[in-house]
């Protein structure tokens, strides 16, 4: 707490927020929602890829992550490549300059230290290096919260995530693998801890759905995803795509022949593309789409059907928090990490080879588990809470350290 004669801290958050994907600005809300209850006289500002779309949901100053508006084009003509290069540089000098700004920086969560979708080196990588490279030698304390990480096969990524790591002040992981992962890359892990998802600190919403314990099948939630594999499967991605989108079609089509009712769900704003194809696929009055624009929508969503079968992890984590069953199709390690935390690792179905009838039996498995799963979930969100609490309270001690205040009769003795 800042009193009326103390300078407000100054706190940024950084990252790619604002920008579409539900994921990130939940992993948002939780931090902000922590400072603004733990650190409510602190001064709070965003470099972020969509400024407009933060202010306007959070109510804080948010300025451009890059210089260059065309940063996620792609650039053939020369003057686009020109633009591009010379975005580069004046980046450095924009994030130097916004890291002096301020006490402290946050990363507030996010698959950071990653590459489990196709990624570029001189794309985010690139800016989170600057960030941190900036905090160090700014003297600026930039901190990595509850962040995902991967180990990183092209040696340029590898490189960048491995420094920005190594020059980072603070350092939290939203799994253990992620930890083991940068420690098999090189960084010092020993101070380092595992915390679940910041967007388990989110508040869950109250169920609003049919009634649990009907007889009757209920609704379906269907999460989708613009899948094209990660960042070593870009020969193939398009083959990827298409056995992903065919296996999800199949499977909605067998529920809906069943007489079930869908609701597909998005993640990020490129997921739209897939809820239109499979609509047109199976045209039918049962399926039905939602709009979601927060993580609060997708638990609302979640919290009102009887199954979610879901791709995009912060998807997963909305239907795990509140309560749903829940089966993943599984991109990476970290899905299957956290499925396995909370209790559900028999449910995952990998989403680089979606077998619909092999999808249905694990599907038919966790209907008939469903009130056990419930219970289990249950349990499993409780300890979550708890460990969020422990996080917030390390982060606290980490980054605002309460100020040593000498005593008015102490100083006078002294002199």
């Amino acid at each position: 707490m800042t009193s009326a004669d103390e300078t407000p801290v100054r706190v940024g958050v950084f990252g790619l927020l604002g920008s579409g994907n539900l994921g990130n600005d939940g992993s948002l809300e939780a931090v902000l929602g922590y400072l603004r209850a733990e650190q409510p006289g602190a001064v709070v500002d965003a470099l972020c890829g969509g400024p407009e779309a933060v202010t306007t949901r959070f109510g804080i100053p948010a300025t451009r992550l890059h210089w260059n508006r065309g940063e996620y084009r792609t650039a053939s003509r020369a003057g686009a490549v020109a633009a591009k290069g010379l975005g580069k540089l004046v980046d450095v000098f924009r994030t130097a300059a916004w890291v002096r700004r301020h006490d402290v920086v946050i990363v507030p969560g996010m698959g950071v230290l990653e590459a489990t979708l196709p990624l570029r080196p001189w794309g985010f990588p690139y800016s989170l290096f600057l960030l941190c490279a900036s905090g160090r030698l700014l003297r600026t304390r930039v901190a990595l919260v509850g962040v995902g990480a991967a180990e990183i096969g092209n040696r340029p990524t590898r490189a960048l995530v491995r420094w920005s790591a190594r020059l980072a002040a603070y350092r939290s992981y939203r799994d253990a693998q992620s930890r083991d992962a940068m420690r098999a890359m090189g960084v010092d892990t020993g101070r380092d801890e595992v915390y679940p998802d910041l967007a388990f600190a989110l508040p869950t919403p109250r169920a609003s759905g049919p009634d649990k314990l009907s007889v009757s099948p209920g609704p379906v939630c269907v999460g989708v995803m613009d899948f094209h594999g990660g960042n070593d499967d870009r020969a193939r991605a398009e083959e990827i795509y298409r056995r992903y989108l065919d296996g999800t079609i199949r499977f909605v089509r067998t529920l809906v022949e069943e007489g079930r009712t869908v609701r597909l769900l998005t993640g990020d704003d490129c997921d739209t593309s897939v809820v239109a194809a499979i609509l047109d696929a199976v045209d039918s009055a049962l399926v039905t789409a939602a709009e979601p624009s927060s993580l609060a929508d997708l638990m609302k969503e979640m919290a009102a059907a009887d199954t979610v079968v879901a791709t995009r992890y912060h998807n997963l984590i909305c239907a795990l928090k509140v309560g749903t069953p829940t089966l993943a199709l599984s991109y990476a390690a970290k899905s299957d990490a956290l499925m396995d935390r909370m209790g559900l690792g028999a449910y995952c179905h990998p989403a680089r080879e979606v077998d619909a009838g092999r999808l249905l039996e694990q599907f038919r498995a966790l209907e008939q588990g469903s009130a056990e799963l419930r219970q289990t979930l249950a349990e499993k969100n409780l300890i979550a809470a708890r460990q969020l609490e422990d996080q917030f309270t390390a982060l606290t001690a980490a980054l605002f350290p309460a100020p040593v205040h000498v005593h008015a009769h102490a100083t006078r003795e002294a002199s």
